[in-house]
């Protein structure tokens, strides 16, 4: 199935595809000059990076109150997250953090090219202000023990964690319980049959 299809079929309308594209854009027009994605993924944006963080989105079906991207990098998910949540969810606020100045540049930049509103914080996670997230996600950044620190520090009471893993999530599930209790809910990735969302709530140290 096409990108474009799957899209559709994540129910993703005319106005926010046409948002996506510009998003598309502008990452071609910044990855010579900071590598936001790798060459050989370039030419399968939508597929590789887009579908991915789409489908984080639906994990929740009308996500509100203050969603929390670590580790932002090039926008994924973040970016995406703001892109759907402009039409679907306007009262969701959504924060990205990234250390790296650069790419922080890029994110307020595609943020704007987008019409989408934002908040970047260009900080380490361990160091930037706790940010009592309702949602919390990070894809592509860390293993599972270490993004559930992160959690502790931004992540608010009751609040839920979307970290995509890939085929050795269960490894990390497994690692990580010997230090923390969650209830984690996992959902088959749509791009990928071997990895998941992982989905969790009541996160504490053991």
């Amino acid at each position: 199935m096409t990108g474009d299809a799957l899209l559709e079929q994540m129910n993703v309308s005319r106005e926010t595809l046409a948002r996506l594209e510009i998003y598309e854009a502008v990452i071609r027009k910044w990855n010579p000059r900071i590598n936001l994605v790798s060459r050989s993924s370039l030419d399968h944006l939508r597929t590789r990076h887009i579908l991915d963080s789409v489908q984080v989105f639906r994990c929740f079906e009308a996500p509100a109150g203050h969603w929390v991207d670590i580790g932002s990098g090039g926008g994924f998910p973040g970016i995406v997250i703001a892109i759907l949540a402009a039409e679907e969810s306007p009262d969701l606020r959504v924060t990205l953090i990234e250390s790296d100045h650069r790419k922080s540049a890029f994110l307020r930049a595609a943020a704007r090219e987008c019409g989408v509103p934002v908040t970047v914080i260009s900080q380490r996670i361990e160091q930037a202000e706790p940010q009592a997230a309702d949602v919390l996600s990070a894809r592509a950044l860390a293993d599972l023990s270490l993004l559930l620190e992160f959690s502790e520090r931004h992540l608010k009471p009751g609040g839920t964690a979307l970290f995509p893993k890939g085929a050795r999530w269960k490894k990390e599930v497994d690692n990580s319980q010997r230090h923390w209790r969650f209830d984690a809910e996992e959902i088959t990735s749509l791009t990928e049959p071997d990895a998941v969302i992982l989905k969790l709530k009541g996160i504490a140290r053991v």
